[in-house]
């Protein structure tokens, strides 16, 4: 991920340097402001940042610099804190645009996963909104690219950049839907290759009679229907990088080929006899062992040696268990930017559900969810938009039911309001009229929540 920075807002320097020494033994990167204004002025030339700001504060409070931040960038993400008795200012909160909140004192799992969210929403935002991306930035591509905090993706990250540069040939190993293609893909765009052709080639999708024409060119003529010279996809890669992905589908025919290609870097065309000489950067991909194969006979040793110089193994997201909800929601801002949605908000329910998920599909299906979220419709497996089922309940008791539950939503929200009947309505989207005749039916009385309310508020 780019270096996005979390900016602590908090006049109370024990309280700030607690959070920013929580998130820094996390892995983030915290910068720490005990004055409201100092930390405006910071973010208004510094984009790459997500705010945490406590709510109660002098000078300036939190909704205050809420409004302020979306003066300066209305898609910076903003996470407020306060106590219990804020309850009523963070639903304000929420509605006036802030990220989320958290009450005081800060439950660290639910902190870092808040932040975790905040940052790759943000990143995605910068991403999605650079006009162009220059040249010194290479380097960032495979960071932008392969999205991940868990070590597995990190160390990956690590052997990818360091492949990208050496320019050696190498297998790229991942279940189905795990993400090979875009390691390929990173890898070429982080090395001095990145301005030239980057040719992706799958070998079972592609017939067994066309595989070769399709790799190696043909001529007019060489067969019935080549009525003009065809260049391939290897001649095609010249100079850059050629992506053989599901290369365990390849015809052993064609291996025997492709190997003398790797070992001379020159090609022939089907019905020709002159040596094409290539430069080429040669990447490969399979969801099977490939030694495995070889010791079957359905895959050649040769080829394998000659390929496997380096290999890259991709974890199944079933291991990645602390990149699933940033690469959701990072699928979710690219589905809203395409579909022109907003953005739905994950719920707990839903953050452990996906979360307890095995992932057969790995990346793949993670993306497929997401989409499905954004547009609001059913899919198979995982599925975030279908409504939890209702218990079956006797006809004789569902008035009883629903009372209870009526009543039960009465008590929390005149809980929250402390009382106040005007937030209390408006909040239930009732009017004062039905409030009231409501609160009657329960022998619900204001004055109680109101004195709980000042019981909270001066604790």
């Amino acid at each position: 991920m780019m270096n996005i920075e979390i900016i602590i807002v908090d006049d109370d320097p024990c309280m700030s340097e607690s959070l920013a020494e929580m998130l820094g033994i996390a892995g983030f990167s915290c910068r720490e402001f005990n004055r409201p204004q100092e930390a405006l002025d910071y973010i208004a030339t510094h984009s790459s940042c997500i705010v945490l700001s406590d709510i109660r504060m002098p000078d300036i409070d939190g909704l205050q610099l809420l409004a302020a931040v979306q003066q300066l960038d209305n898609q910076l993400p903003v996470i407020l804190m306060s106590g219990h008795a804020d309850i009523p200012l963070a639903i304000q909160a929420m509605k006036e645009g802030a990220q989320d909140f958290l009450e005081k004192p800060i439950n660290s799992e639910q902190l870092f996963r808040q932040t975790e969210l905040a940052l790759n929403r943000r990143q995605a935002y910068l991403q999605m909104n650079s006009q162009s991306q220059p040249a010194s930035a290479h380097a960032e591509y495979m960071t932008q690219k392969i999205i991940g905090r868990s070590p597995a993706i990190q160390y990956l990250r690590q052997q990818a950049m360091v492949l990208a540069q050496a320019q050696v040939d190498t297998l790229i190993y991942g279940e189905t839907g795990s993400g090979k293609d875009v390691v390929a893909d990173a890898i070429h765009h982080s090395g001095p290759r990145a301005d030239k052709p980057f040719i992706a080639i799958n070998c079972g999708a592609m017939p067994e009679n066309l595989l070769e024409s399709e790799l190696f060119g043909h001529e007019a003529g060489s067969f019935t229907g080549a009525q003009k010279r065809h260049i391939g996809k290897i001649e095609a890669a010249n100079g850059g990088t050629l992506f053989l992905d599901e290369i365990e589908s390849m015809p052993l025919v064609a291996q025997v080929r492709l190997l003398r290609v790797l070992q001379t870097r020159t090609i022939e065309r089907v019905g020709s006899h002159q040596l094409i000489p290539v430069n080429i950067h040669v990447l490969a991909a399979s969801k099977m062992d490939l030694v495995t194969l070889s010791h079957q006979g359905r895959f050649r040793s040769d080829l394998l040696y000659r390929l496997n110089v380096a290999n890259l193994h991709i974890p199944p997201l079933r291991e990645r268990e602390n990149d699933i909800l940033l690469l959701f929601e990072f699928f979710c801002q690219q589905a809203a930017l395409q579909y022109q949605r907003e953005t739905p908000t994950l719920k707990i329910s839903q953050q452990n559900k996906l979360l307890s998920y095995l992932w057969p599909g790995n990346i793949r299906e993670l993306k497929n969810v997401a989409n499905r979220y954004v547009l609001g419709i059913p899919g198979d497996g995982i599925n975030l938009n279908e409504e939890i089922p209702a218990p079956v309940v006797d006809i004789a008791d569902l008035e009883h039911h629903l009372d209870t539950y009526e009543k039960k939503i009465l008590i929390s929200t005149l809980e929250i309001c402390a009382g106040e009947l005007n937030d209390v309505a408006t909040h239930l989207n009732l009017t004062r009229k039905t409030l009231y005749r409501k609160m009657k039916k329960h022998g619900l009385n204001k004055r109680i929540f109101r004195s709980l309310g000042r019981t909270i508020m001066s604790s």
